[in-house]
């Protein structure tokens, strides 16, 4: 690639919005610890480095610092956190704030280029902010660049060097002109190229598969959803029959989901398919357990098992196992690349794999959001039906069942969620929607049908609009459009007789429950 930004994570629950801004700006990201050394990071050949925010304070104990050495490797951008680390490390003063500020806060830019090219002078600009601390004194040959009336240097470069800070955060939607600060690093500053295409990474995907999987036999676990399928065309585009696809039945799929798979991948694709029908041993080891991280990690763990017994079925040369693993995956599992951010949940596929498992992993998407994905599928001609397809998790309905798993439980979840489904693509509203789902609630309520007392289950429903997962807003259905639903599921599926729907966004929720 000819151009490519390093974001060093020191913590920030945002730092994953800044990789998005700048790949949206069609220039290659990647998001690694400060634990990197110089000489690493040297060797990456980075275009830029942007420096996130983070919850510490530079002058606390055991907070992660920089060489500053890293300014002269590449023009840099310190954010939050990231400007009052660079602040420190070139003889800046910062210090604790009498108060933590917090929200949006409008800002004056005194300087019209740099990052503020494109900008009037004296322009307030609405700004999002998250800090404790702030810099009273920058350092020597600093310029500030912008102020506001609760921090006098909200921004400063260097006279002389490329290196830019802001004491705001531009990759968060709050600040409306953020995208375009950001740009100006990239573009002004940076000198990058917008070289980052769907079309590209396909290139040197394929490169890099043929290069890891050599001769040997590949398997894919194929669910049928978006990131496993894409993940399945981009790896036989690169090795075509070296590579089996297995589709594993684990009972906890959605209502005809196994025959939508056999006939999406039938032999017009060109993809050799193997189903195996595992439903009983999957039920079998979830048996009586409510914990939804003892849920993933057994579904993690029984899907490696099935996966090495139909392994030994293809040949005895399967060295590889394919995963439509996605950046968010592994942002949510674990800090990505060992950085300091917290884990938010587990995935099954990633978190949950068995430590002893006889495969390596070819993992295509591991660096991808989910937008980026589909945007790949389509360029590998794959059909918009599968492309646009709501998002499913590979725990499937386990993790919708708020409680233990019983097939009992999973046959009135699949009827519900396939009527709510089926309502919402009736109402026109699926392309509008990036996820939605019905959730089997571990509660009981009283009811009245047919002039007969009812105790049965409470179903809640889901939607949310986003772009990649990471964020996410609540559906805003009519009420007409709910009022058909929820009439519709409680005539419908007996065992129901009381339906709500999830107003939260995320953060603070997740998306899934579990």
């Amino acid at each position: 690639m000819s151009s490519r930004i390093l974001i060093i994570d020191f913590g920030s629950q945002f730092t994953q919005l800044i990789a998005r801004r700048v790949r949206e700006a069609r220039v290659y990201s990647e998001i690694h610890p400060p634990t990197r050394s110089v000489d690493w990071m040297r060797e990456w050949q980075p275009t830029g480095i942007i420096f996130s925010g983070g919850p510490n304070s530079v002058y606390g104990e055991n907070v992660p610092l920089a060489d500053r050495a890293v300014l002269d490797i590449a023009p840099v951008l310190g954010i939050c956190y990231g400007m009052q680390l660079i602040a420190h490390l070139e003889g800046g003063e910062v210090k604790r704030s009498d108060r933590r500020e917090y929200g949006r806060a409008d800002m004056r830019v005194l300087e019209t280029a740099g990052l503020f090219a494109g900008f009037a002078a004296s322009e307030s600009v609405t700004t999002w902010i998250s800090h404790g601390d702030h810099i009273e004194e920058p350092p020597p040959c600093y310029t500030v660049t912008a102020e506001s009336r609760g921090n006098p240097i909200s921004a400063f470069r260097h006279e002389r060097r490329p290196i830019h800070g802001v004491q705001f955060h531009p990759e968060v939607a709050h600040t409306p002109r953020g995208g375009e600060i950001i740009s100006n690093f990239l573009f002004g500053v940076c000198n990058a190229e917008p070289t980052w295409t769907a079309g590209a990474f396909i290139e040197e995907e394929i490169t890099r598969i043929r290069e890891t999987a050599g001769k040997s036999r590949v398997i894919c676990g194929l669910s049928g959803g978006v990131d496993s399928s894409v993940a399945a065309a981009l790896v036989h585009r690169a090795i075509g029959e070296q590579l089996t696809c297995i589709f594993v039945d684990t009972g906890l799929l959605r209502l005809n989901e196994r025959a939508q798979v056999e006939r999406t991948f039938g032999p017009h694709t060109g993809l050799r398919l193997v189903t195996v029908d595992a439903g009983k041993l999957f039920l079998d080891a979830l048996a009586g357990v409510e914990d939804p991280e003892k849920k993933r990690k057994i579904i993690g763990h029984t899907f490696i098992d099935v996966f090495e017994d139909a392994a030994a079925k293809v040949g005895d040369d399967v060295d590889f196992l394919v995963q439509g693993t996605l950046y968010p995956d592994v942002i949510e599992s674990a800090a990505p690349r060992g950085g300091p951010s917290v884990t938010i949940k587990t995935h099954h596929n990633v978190g949950g794999l068995k430590p002893d498992m006889k495969f390596k992993l070819i993992e295509p998407l591991r660096e991808l959001f989910k937008d980026e994905v589909r945007n790949v599928g389509r360029e590998l001609g794959l059909p918009e039906e599968m492309v646009g397809r709501h998002p499913f998790p590979g725990p499937g309905l386990a993790i919708r069942v708020l409680s233990d798993v019983t097939k009992q439980k999973l046959d009135l979840l699949r009827a519900a969620d396939a009527l709510y489904l089926e309502e919402i693509r009736e109402a026109g509203l699926y392309d509008e929607i990036w996820q939605a789902f019905a959730v089997l609630l571990p509660v009981r309520s009283v009811g009245v049908m047919g002039d007969e007392r009812t105790y049965d289950y409470v179903l809640g429903l889901r939607a949310v609009t986003s772009t990649d997962g990471m964020t996410a807003d609540w559906y805003p259905f009519t009420h007409e459009v709910l009022s058909r639903m929820s009439n519709r599921i409680i005539n419908s599926v007996p065992g129901i007789n009381r339906v709500v729907y999830d107003v939260s966004s995320k953060p603070p929720a997740t998306i899934e429950w579990e």
